[in-house]
């Protein structure tokens, strides 16, 4: 799915970081069993305890969309 979006190989390498830090914040719990109260949990976690920036976590949160949609979880 990043592919046919035509994003630049460093962009999908990113996006499958934030995606492969998502399942692991969860114990690698089954992606059908996560839903929207996760993805917020993951990323209030990076806004209070890691003090990222809104952009980062604009950046996540974008990561987890197409991950979502190719499992039909949206």
């Amino acid at each position: 799915m990043i592919q046919l979006k035509h994003y630049s190989y460093r962009m999908e390498q990113t996006y499958v970081g934030w995606i492969r830090r998502y399942i692991l914040f969860h114990q690698i719990r089954h992606p059908q069993e996560m839903g929207s109260v996760e993805i917020e949990t993951f990323l209030t976690h990076f806004a209070v305890e890691e003090k990222v920036a809104a952009s980062t976590q604009n950046q996540a949160f974008s990561a987890l969309i197409p991950y979502r949609k190719v499992l039909r979880l949206m």
